[in-house]
Parts: structure tokens; sequence; C-alpha cells
């Protein structure tokens, strides 16, 4: 039997339209609290069938009588119009009061939340939103040399080059919002231009800034495909949804209240009009910036694609953010979830790579949501990577509906992603982390020239590679005019990747690249390009087994220091090594002063309970040379979290280690969880002076004889300088292979992955 469905008069949508006005809600909304999807209250509005129940439920929401609304009653008697002397009477203020009313529920619905990527539902802007920091100087405007912009990057931590790069002068953009009444903000691709701007629309909507103010967020896509024939104001009055029904004089109260200057105009993504509106869209911003020019004006587009002069605003660059930024975002996104935010950002820290995307307010919401999924980042960085470009390269315009011009017709994304790793890898090999854009365009024109129908003249290859460049710059944002003339890829580490990947895709020769690529394994420039290129290989050896050959080959023509492996190796088959891997415990042991690597990197990625062994030695060697107090003082600057156990210790100096030592361990997050539980129950029982337990005794004395014994090499070697750097590359090179051995990426047999493990750390036959 089919359900009893009514359907509202023509009367009756008119009394329900006025009677959704008056309860200050939006269809959407409405569906909400019914319990419905919208398809119904769709309907509803537009007077046609729907269930019953569902009719009687929206009527009572708006108490109106749901008979009388359905024509099975007396008909409804609409609301007297009032007087249309009725708003011109009232003051300026009252009109901008009733005018906010008027479109609250409307920016609430626009502005009130974001969906962006792969979000399973939408978030509160407000709970998402990180202060923005702006940049009064635009920095593809900037005269500055090459030297100059590396010399900025601090080169001498090349792991950093990318993270907030360029130093520059910010300052907080709701600062430059409220020093400057018209104000063009730039950014590039997914810097949160679109946040800033909803955000200051909600506080503006709650009377939390400029509340003597209305309002108005317009997407500036939506109106140039809206009616061609409206003008802005005819827009702006018709989007925001002014019943004339109900008060006709509020039309014209739009027109009163921006003539009056009492309005905040937000103006939002002029890149994403089509090219054929934009003098059209153009046009009527500027005359209506003039027309209404009292009016406070905020508009954004992405900086590459701003070709246009408004002579009263003034154009500011959104910043990348910063680190305390990215705190800021990471406590609100992961506020009340499984993983905390502390979690989040010590793990950001130890991962450079990431961290360096994490300044896009783009990438770093992709990052918090693979870290949310997984509890942690993939040890495949490749991946991450991949998701990183796919967002740039596509699914950022894609997901909201924007199509962009295809300025050169046979450049689809797969060819933007051959020329990018083309341009990366000969850009990449010549040092240039930043190059001038003539050198970006002869590139671009050397790898055009070869697709089909391309005019070969010069001339045109020159004009083309222009516009290319100037395209994947404004559309994709993985290149960026970080100065006048001056190009970069927008982070390091799509530079790297994509030079992996131009190394594995499309080398003529891939084992000669490979073998190439392995030359480089102790040139610290191109290891995360070595691991990248693993993580994409089919078969791995082709690249692991050649950069085990020039590990080998690093020390092979020293007798010396072949003999000093061979000690290593015999250290670490003494008794306290028998629990850890082999390959580990030559890896703790290989050291030399801690002029190494005193976290022992190593040997916790080849054996992650080595790392009790490693703290208790890192803190037997302080208590060497220093009082208790002093020891516990530099492990609380080793790791803060101590503080809160030094306090309480009350046990021996030895116990006073280990308890420091486990809690290290503890908080290094490293551990599975038996390790865990052990460790735990070791430290209680130290805590409460149980040192008699066998069990205590003799993980303790283990740990306690490791770190004692661990002067075993530098005091008797003596090495020279040069010996110190031929074992410091060795070390560095071996841990790579080790690094690459554990992602996740990495296909390789397990037999050739155990061969290869086997054999680090050891002497040549």
């Amino acid at each position: 039997m089919a359900k009893p469905s009514l359907r509202a008069t023509p009367p009756g949508v008119e009394l329900a339209a006025q009677a959704l006005t008056r309860a200050g809600l939006t269809q959407a909304r409405l569906a909400e609290q019914v319990g419905c999807s919208r398809q119904p209250i769709t309907n509803f509005f537009k007077g046609e069938a729907i269930s019953q129940a569902i009719f009687m439920q929206i009527c009572d929401r708006l108490g109106l009588d749901w008979q009388a609304i359905a024509g099975l009653a007396n008909p409804p008697t609409l609301a007297p119009s009032p007087p249309a002397v009725a708003i011109p009477q009232l003051g300026l203020d009252a009109q901008v009061q009733t005018l906010r009313q008027q479109v609250y529920p409307s920016i609430r619905e626009r502005c009130g939340t974001m969906r962006v990527l792969d979000m399973s539902h939408p978030v509160e802007v407000n709970d998402i939103y990180a202060s923005v920091n702006i940049l009064e100087q635009i920095s593809g405007r900037r005269y500055r040399h090459i030297e100059e912009l590396l010399h900025s990057c601090d080169t001498n931590d090349f792991e950093r080059i990318g993270l907030g790069a360029i130093v520059e002068e910010r300052m907080p953009a709701l600062e430059a919002v409220k020093t400057h009444k018209k104000l063009i903000i730039l950014g590039k691709p997914g810097a949160g231009k679109t946040t800033f701007l909803k955000y200051l629309a909600i506080q503006c909507n709650e009377g939390k800034f400029e509340p003597d103010r209305v309002p108005i967020f317009i997407t500036l896509k939506d109106f140039a495909e809206a009616n061609e024939a409206a003008s802005l104001l005819d827009y702006i009055a018709d989007c925001y949804h002014v019943p004339e029904a109900v008060y006709p004089a509020l039309v014209d109260s739009f027109q009163q209240v921006f003539a009056a200057g009492k309005a905040l105009i937000l103006l939002d993504g002029l890149d994403e009009v089509r090219r054929e509106d934009h003098q059209r869209v153009i046009k009527e911003i500027r005359g209506f910036s003039e027309q209404f020019w009292q009016n406070q004006f905020i508009m954004t587009c992405r900086i590459a694609a701003w070709d246009y002069v408004f002579e009263k605003f003034t154009e500011v660059e959104v910043a990348d953010f910063d680190e305390s930024q990215i705190e800021a975002f990471a406590a609100k996104w992961f506020n009340q979830k499984p993983v905390s935010p502390g979690q989040f950002i010590r793990q950001l820290n130890q991962h450079p790579r990431i961290q360096q995307l994490a300044v896009s307010p783009l990438l770093l919401t992709l990052i918090c949501l693979a870290f949310e999924e997984s509890g942690g980042f993939p040890s495949s960085r490749s991946e991450l990577y991949r998701e990183g470009i796919d967002a740039l390269l596509k699914k950022w315009d894609a997901k909201r509906g924007i199509q962009r011009d295809q300025v050169y017709k046979n450049l689809s994304h797969l060819r933007k992603e051959d020329l990018l790793s083309y341009l990366a890898l000969i850009t990449f090999k010549g040092k240039e982390l930043f190059f001038k854009k003539s050198v970006a365009e002869q590139y671009i024109a050397d790898y055009i020239c070869n697709l089909a129908d391309t005019d070969a003249d010069p001339e045109a290859l020159q004009i083309d590679s222009e516009v290319i460049l100037q395209s994947i710059e404004a559309q994709h944002g993985l290149l960026i005019e970080r100065a006048k003339g001056i190009y970069s890829f927008s982070h390091l580490t799509f530079h790297e990747f994509f030079v992996a990947r131009e190394i594995a895709v499309n080398s003529l020769s891939l084992e000669q690249a490979l073998q190439d690529l392995a030359s480089y394994g102790t040139d610290r420039r191109w290891q995360e390009v070595i691991l990248l290129t693993t993580e994409m290989l089919r078969d791995a050896s082709r690249l692991l087994l050649p950069l085990k050959q020039t590990i080998d080959q690093l020390l092979a023509d020293s007798p010396r220091l072949q003999r000093f492996l061979q000690e290593v190796c015999d250290r670490a088959t003494a008794p306290e090594f028998a629990a850890f891997n082999p390959a580990a415990a030559r890896a703790f042991c290989f050291d030399i002063d801690f002029d190494i690597d005193e976290n022992r990197a190593a040997a916790l990625a080849l054996d992650k309970t080595v790392n009790l062994l490693v703290c208790a030695s890192f803190l037997t060697r302080m208590l060497e040379d220093m009082s208790l107090a002093e020891a516990i003082a530099v492990a609380q600057a080793h790791d803060a979290r101590a503080d809160r156990e030094a306090k309480i210790i009350n046990a021996s100096s030895a116990n006073a280690v280990m308890l420091i030592a486990i809690q290290i361990a503890l908080d290094s997050g490293g551990l599975d969880n038996p390790a865990r539980q052990t460790l735990k129950t070791l430290w209680q029982r130290l805590k409460g002076h149980a040192a008699d337990d066998d069990t205590v005794r003799q993980v303790a004395d283990q740990a306690r004889e490791v770190a004692k014994s661990r002067h075993h090499i530098g005091q008797d070697w003596h090495f020279t300088p040069q010996e110190k750097t031929q074992l410091k590359q060795y070390y560095a090179t071996t841990l790579l292979l080790v690094q690459c051995l554990n992602s996740d990426g990495c296909m390789l047999s397990p037999k050739l992955r155990q061969s290869l493990q086997a054999a680090l750390f050891l002497p040549l036959p």
C-alpha cells in the first residue's frame, strides 16, 4: 500500500517561506531539524507531494497548521506586508541590523563549514581555522639574486630548504584587514585564502568582527556563471534571498546600506572565473567598488593568475604557515580525537621532508587526514607525496567543480608530470634549487618540441613555454616564482619526488641510471631521491645491490678501517647483545665517542628494543663527567618529559639513570606493545626500589654493562680526521640502505632482504 502524501498549496508555500525566514533557517538547516534529506524539503517548497509524516513535521517545526498549508482546512492567510515606507523610516543603524538578521542564515550556510579533499564530513570553519599571516611585499615581485635566496634558506641545513625558507616580514592578516579598507589577498593554491574569507564572514556574522557592517560573501565563479545580465548588486540581493512579499523595501535596503559604506564585501576566487567571463567580472567589480567605495572590500586570487590593477586596492600575499601555526592547526584538528596533537607534532618534527609540506594549509590537511587514519606517517613516503601532488594537480579543482583553461592542448596531467620530472632531474643534477625563468622556459620548450602538432618555430615555442610555466604555477602551485624572474619547485620534497620519478619511469637505460644513482649514496642531497626511487621500483634490488656495493667500497682500500669493522663485529657478539638483532648490535657498537650518531638511528631501525640500551648508554656517559643532578638536568633538556620523573627519584644513582632512560624509551613511541609493557613493569619496580627482583636486576645490569663498555673504540684507535669522515660516510650511507629496506614501498624478496640486512656493518671477506 502506498504511503499517504500531501502537497502544499501555493499560498501555503508562500506562508511556509515566510515562516522559514522568520525562524532564521535555511532549507538545509530545516532538513537537519526535521531529520530528513534535502529532497523532501525542496519538494515541499516547490508544492510537490511528499510523505504526510514529513509534511506534518515541517509544518510543526515552522509553527504552521499542516491542514491549512495542505488546503484541507480554511486557506492560510498571508501575513500582511508592511508598508513600503516602514524600512526607509528606520535609522541607518536599524537598517544595518535588520539586514544583518536577513543575511545571517545564508552566511552561516555558505561560510560556516568547510570540506576539502577526502574529508568524510564538513567541519566548522571555527574548528579548523588557524590564524593567517600575510606578506606586505609580493614574493614574485622582489628583485633578488639566486645566491641571496640560497643564503636566506640556510643551505647549511639542506633538509629545511622549503620550510618557511625565505624569511620575510610577516603581519597577522586580521591586522592587514583592519589597516586597509580595500584589500586583495593573493596566494598559492591551497594557501588558505577561502578559509580566511569564510572565517571573516562568520566572525562578522556573529558580531565578533565589524559588528556594525553587513557581511556579504560572494564566490566570483558563481556570479560569473549566473545571469549574465545581472549586476553585482542585483546578484547579491538575489543571492541572499530577500523575500519581497515580506519586506519589499529590503531589496532597496541593500543599496542604501552599501551607499552608506556599512558592508563587508568578500569576493572569493577571481582566478576561478572562466577566461571568457574575466573582463565582464573585472568591469563589474571595478564599477561596484567605485560606486560603493566607502565599504570594506576583500578579494582573493591565486598569485600567479593576478594580471589586473585595481588602483584603490592594496595587494598582499598569504604567507606559508610557520611552526606555531602548524601546531595551532594540529591542536584544533586532533582535539578530542584518539590521536593527540602532541603525538602528531612530535612525529612531524621527526620527518623534516613531510614537515616541509605542512607549511601549506591544503597539504597540512592532507597530512592530518593520513595521520589520523593510520596513527602515524606511512613508511612509504612516496605515497604521501603522490597524494599531495595529485591534490594540487587534479583533486583540488576537480572536487570543487572548477574547470581551468587548457592553455596547451597536448599537455594532459600525465604530460605535466613528465614535464615536471624532466625539469626536476636537470635542475637537481645542476644543483639548481632556484633557476631563472628563462632557463625554465628553455627546458619546457625542449620538452614540448617533441609533442605532436607542436609549432617548431623558436618564437612560437618561447611563447608556449612561457604560458605553460605560468599556468603550472597558477593552476597547481608546483612551480612558484620566488623572486622576480626566479623560480623553484614549491617544496624541496616535490623537487626530489619528481627527480625520483624521472629516473624510475623515464630513464632510457634504467640499469645504468640506477647504477649512477647508487654512486650518489654518500651525497646527502641525493639520499631522499634514492629512498623515493626505491619505493617506485617494482624490483628494488636493482638499486639496493649497487648501493650496497657503494657502501663496501667506501672502506675497501683501508686495511685499518677493515680491522675496525672486524672489532665492531667481535664486540657485537658479547653476551649482553645476545638478545638483539646481530646487525642492530653491530650498528650500536659502530661509534666514535658519539661523533657519528648519538641516537644510534641505524641500530633502532634494525631492532627497536635497542632503544633502552641507547638511552642508558647516553645517560651513563653523562654520569661519568657530572653529578646526578647535572645528568638529570641534561636529560630534561634531551626530553622534557623526564622532568616529572626526576622530581620523584629517591633511588640509587644507577636506578635513577634507568628510570629516566626507560621513560625516554617509552616516550619515543617506537616500541611494540610487549616491549612497552615490559618497560612499564620495570619502571614501576625500579620506582618502588624493588632492585632485588631478579628480572629487574638482570635487565638493568644488562643495559648498564653495555653503557659502561661503550668506550671500547674511540679511545684506542685515534682515528685521523680523514678516517672519521670515511666512517661517517659509511654509517650515513648504511643508514640510508636500512631505511630503504624498512620502507613499506620497498619491493624485495624476503631472502634478499634478509641477506642485505645480515651483511650490514661487516668487514669485507
